[in-house]
């Protein structure tokens, strides 16, 4: 059950770069024509790599670590200057326009699945610059002869990953706290039943954030994500582990139903009511990220408590009757039991 027009892969994503240093694999709107305000890359870094130091001109980046440990230096505006170690289950959040690089300094592959606030990401390199500037002002920015330059290559391109000669030098600062360093996974879960876990990098817990934020989803065989609609925020979801099924209703009034397993990605825009169910035997974990710092939504478990018994049953074409008992809560679990296991396709649109 593919949906084109929502979900692809980003496993199989667009290939950026892939050589013996590591692969980088993109999904932004060229690719699913969809996306707003969000894209996705997928960076891979074997031992000794390096994405090369870089900037991002029209967005922020959000960065989620899978597996390996990285050293993350930014460099902004009025000389600010972090650098931090990164490991999986951690997070940093890079300015737009910020100078920075990821460095592997494990022994092991670093994989990282890294989020922008545009749906069409435009880096320059630092490398590139370099090679944009002739020799001689290159000299007098650091107040050296031009000849010191001349060894330089002169590309405005820039490597996309390179290697680091020797072992990482790392600062015994990075191993501390960082404004823009998050460990989400080591975060009490805000929502906790029994059925799953929702973990919450925004601006409530991550102040660094301004217009990104990102929710670790875990849901177990006997859970689901309630159908459920984000008034103010788009939603693009990465699948991590297990298998999943996504409807979503689109303002045509057709809905759409697909599947998704490891590495696929998905895009919802803002208000489209959506939910997800657990398939087979293995429970989900899902990285979400929205184009809002502080993202809220409204769950359908919450609506009748809202209104009156006559405006429901009008509105479904049934009598007060015949309305479902239904249960009296006054705030949105998020993630609600699976009272049935069986999963059904959706009424036709």
């Amino acid at each position: 059950m593919p949906s084109p027009a929502h979900q692809t892969s980003l496993s199989n994503g667009r290939v950026v770069h892939q050589s013996d240093l590591g692969s980088v694999t993109q999904v932004n709107a060229d690719d699913l024509s969809i996306m707003k305000g969000l894209s996705i890359k997928q960076l891979t870094l074997a031992p000794n790599s390096i994405r090369a130091p870089h900037w991002h001109a029209n967005c922020v980046e959000l960065g989620y670590c899978l597996a390996g440990e990285a050293l993350v230096t930014i460099l902004g505006t009025g000389d600010f200057h972090s650098v931090f170690t990164i490991s999986a289950g951690q997070m940093f959040h890079i300015p737009s326009g910020a100078l920075h690089c990821i460095e592997n300094i494990g022994t092991e592959q670093a994989d990282f699945v890294l989020a922008f606030r545009h749906e069409r990401p435009e880096d320059f390199s630092l490398q590139g610059t370099f090679g944009a500037m002739t020799d001689a002002s290159l000299g007098n920015a650091y107040g050296l002869p031009a000849s010191a330059f001349t060894q330089i290559a002169k590309t405005t391109e820039g490597a996309y990953l390179v290697r680091r000669e020797g072992p990482p030098v790392v600062p015994d600062e990075a191993r501390r706290e960082a404004a823009h360093k998050f460990d989400i996974e080591a975060q009490p879960a805000m929502i906790h039943p029994s059925y799953g876990t929702a973990r919450l990098g925004r601006a409530q817990f991550w102040p660094a954030l301004t217009d990104i934020a990102m929710y670790s989803l875990l849901i177990t065989t006997d859970g689901m994500r309630e159908p459920h609609w984000h008034p103010e925020t788009a939603e693009m979801g990465y699948v991590h582990s297990g298998r999943a099924r996504m409807t979503i209703l689109n303002p045509d009034a057709t809905t759409h139903t697909w599947d998704l397993g490891p590495g696929d990605v998905y895009f919802i825009p803002r208000a489209y009511p959506h939910h997800i169910e657990v398939l087979g035997e293995e429970e989900i974990h899902f990285l979400i990220f929205f184009d809002q710092p502080m993202p809220e939504d409204i769950g359908i478990r919450i609506i009748p408590a809202a209104l009156a018994p006559a405006v429901m049953a009008a509105t479904l074409g049934v009598s007060t009757h015949s309305l479902p008992n239904f249960p009296h809560v006054i705030a949105d679990p998020l993630i609600v039991g699976r009272v049935n296991p069986q999963s059904l396709e959706p009424k036709a649109g």
